[in-house]
C-alpha cells in the first residue's frame, strides 16, 4: 500500500471543484487538501507576493505531507507560480489554467467570455492561450474579486443575492462585443462551485467551461500505475488560518469527505 497523498492547492476552497473532478477518476486517493486562508484571496495580491509566496508554502507542506503530485488548484498561482514552484520542488505539479482551448472548440458566435480574478485575467499567460488556440474568437475578460467572496460565502451555507452573480456576467456582457458572447470560461476555481446561479443569472443560454476534467485527467496519467490504499481514506483539511470564516466551512467539507480543520 502506498499511502502518499495528492495535495490540492489553493487561496480558498474553490480548488474543492478540482478535486471532485479528480475523485471521480481516482477515488482510493489520499488527499490533503490545502487553503491558504491567511492569504485569501489570491485575486487582489500582486504579482510579486504571489510569486514569492506560494512556491514558500509548497515547499513546507511537500516537507509535511510527502506528497506523491501537488494540484495547484488555483488559476492566480498557477498563472504567475507555477514555473518557480515545478523548479523549486522535485515533485511532480499539476497547473490550472484558463480553458480557453476548450472554450473555442464549442463556441459558435466565436466570441468568448474569460471570468476570473483580476490578477488572473491581466496576465500574459492568458494572452498566450488566446493566441494558440483562440486566435479567431474574440476574448473578453473581466475579473471579478467579489465572486470569489461569493463562492466562499456560499459554501459557508450563507445566502447570496443573486444580484453579485448578474454584475459578475455583466461585467463581460457590457463590454464591446460582450453581447455576441456565448461561451464562458470560468477562470477561477471558485466558479465553478456558484456555475448554477450563474446560469440562473444570465440573461440567455451560456455554456460555461472549466478545466477541472482535463486536470483530473492529467493527475489520473501521472500516477497511472501506482499503488493506491484498500480503502478510502478520510480526506486531510489544512488552512493557513484556522477562523471564524474557516470553521464556518466545516460542514461543507465534511459533507466532501474531510475530517477536522488542521492549522499549519
Amino acid at each position: 500500500m502506498d499511502d502518499r497523498p495528492i495535495l490540492f492547492f489553493d487561496s480558498g476552497v474553490g480548488g474543492l471543484s478540482v478535486l471532485a473532478a479528480t475523485r471521480v477518476l481516482l477515488p482510493m486517493a489520499p488527499i490533503v487538501y490545502v487553503a491558504d486562508s491567511a492569504g485569501f484571496p489570491y485575486g487582489t495580491r500582486t504579482e510579486q507576493d504571489i510569486a514569492a509566496r506560494v512556491p514558500a508554502l509548497l515547499g513546507r507542506l511537500a516537507e509535511r505531507y510527502h506528497p506523491r503530485l501537488i494540484v495547484i488548484a488555483c488559476n492566480t498561482a498557477s498563472t504567475i507560480a507555477l514555473a518557480a514552484v515545478r523548479a523549486a520542488l522535485d515533485v511532480p505539479i499539476v497547473g490550472t489554467v484558463p480553458a480557453i482551448k476548450s472554450a473555442a472548440l464549442i463556441s459558435t458566435t466565436r466570441t468568448i467570455g474569460v471570468l476570473g480574478t483580476d490578477a488572473t485575467v491581466r496576465q500574459p499567460y492568458v494572452d498566450d492561450l488566446a493566441t494558440r488556440f483562440a486566435g479567431d474568437c474574440t476574448v473578453i475578460r473581466h475579473g471579478s474579486a467579489d465572486l470569489v467572496e461569493a463562492a466562499e460565502a456560499r459554501l459557508r451555507g450563507e445566502a447570496v443575492d443573486p444580484a453579485r452573480f448578474a454584475a459578475a456576467l455583466a461585467g463581460l456582457f457590457t463590454q464591446p462585443g460582450g453581447d455576441r458572447i456565448d461561451t464562458i470560461v470560468l477562470a477561477c476555481t471558485h466558479f465553478p462551485l456558484v456555475a448554477d446561479e450563474l446560469a440562473a443569472a444570465a440573461d440567455r443560454p451560456i455554456d460555461f467551461v472549466d478545466g477541472s476534467a482535463g486536470i483530473a485527467q492529467r493527475v489520473a496519467f501521472l500516477t497511472q500505475g501506482q499503488d493506491w490504499p484498500a480503502n478510502v481514506q478520510q480526506g486531510t483539511a489544512v488552512f493557513t488560518l484556522v477562523d471564524d470564516r474557516a470553521r464556518a466551512l466545516a460542514p461543507a467539507l465534511t459533507s466532501r469527505g474531510f475530517g477536522d480543520i488542521n492549522a499549519l
